[in-house]
């Protein structure tokens, strides 16, 4: 892929949808954010079924037939036909800036979030492009891998399945991912920030198994968590507790919840906007709560 290195303009200087048009013309599939978040699904895509097909917080690959930049990373394109249709016209009005999917564009984002992560990056990874953002640094590298949030205090990595703000073209030369990288996703990531632990309270001897269990009312109830946080467009935070004290209240008590089930509304949670540790403060309180 050519890197957009010729785009040397501040994002500034750019409406939105033209920074837009310029990054996919060098192969970076991209996405309108109204902040620092997506826009969340179309109508159709937020129904029960959703008409793509897909849940409304979908995580693996492919277009979505409502033609609509819904499912964060997954609607971004390097198109310029749909970046261009009248269907993405109104989320460009409303744009403030553009994100971009690193794994789509063979890429990989070690987000540092602190001044701290970055004296650490500059002490042990190798040197590469690296693009300043409000609180720390975006190191670029050539290749993907998935994404892992909290591999260190302050380190995110994002890539496959993920979207980076585009914040500028950067400085230095873009060098090839290396295995110091990609051997932060296999690390157990901090206790600062790591995703709470699934819930295991074992059945009372004599008592049926929980019906809760049953597939679909579970992976239901998740679906329609995962919707109502990503349909949010004011008060996230409150919105996010709120979510998780409402899946707790139901399912926290019978050990139903799994890694996977808390994964998935940590994911729909930070697609708007919530941080890792805001994430498991919201899970921690919300078991606090109901004395769990």
């Amino acid at each position: 892929m050519t890197q957009p290195a010729a785009i040397r303009r501040d994002p500034p200087t750019l409406s939105p949808l033209r920074t837009a048009v310029e990054l996919a013309a060098f192969g970076l599939p991209v996405l309108p954010l109204r902040g620092k978040v997506p826009f969340g699904n179309c109508p159709a895509c937020t129904g029960q079924p959703p008409a793509c097909g897909g849940r409304p917080n979908m995580r693996t690959p492919g277009p979505c037939r409502c033609l609509a930049p819904c499912h964060a990373w997954a609607a971004a394109t390097s198109d310029p036909s749909v970046i261009a249709s009248p269907a993405w016209a109104s989320a460009w009005r409303e744009a403030v800036t553009v994100a971009y999917h690193p794994g789509g564009a063979g890429l990989t984002v070690v987000d540092l979030d602190n001044a701290a992560a970055v004296a650490w990056a500059r002490e042990t990874l190798p040197a590469t492009r690296t693009i300043a953002t409000t609180r720390g640094e975006h190191w670029i590298y050539q290749g993907a891998m998935r994404s892992v949030n909290g591999v260190r205090d302050g380190v995110d990595i994002k890539s496959t399945m993920a979207y980076a703000r585009w914040l500028g073209p950067g400085t230095g030369t873009m060098t090839s991912l290396p295995d110091t990288v990609r051997a932060l996703a296999v690390k157990e990531p901090s206790t600062v920030r790591s995703a709470p632990q699934a819930i295991t309270v074992p059945a009372r001897a004599g008592e049926e198994m929980c019906p809760h269990r049953a597939p679909a009312y579970l992976d239901r109830g998740i679906a329609m968590a995962e919707q109502r946080i990503t349909e949010a467009t004011s008060a996230i935070h409150a919105t996010v507790y709120r979510t998780f004290l409402a899946v707790l209240s139901t399912h926290g008590r019978c050990g139903c919840l799994t890694e996977a089930h808390v994964a998935r509304l940590f994911t729909a949670a930070q697609a708007k906007g919530e941080s890792p540790r805001h994430c498991t403060d919201a899970w921690t309180n919300a078991r606090t709560t109901l004395g769990l």
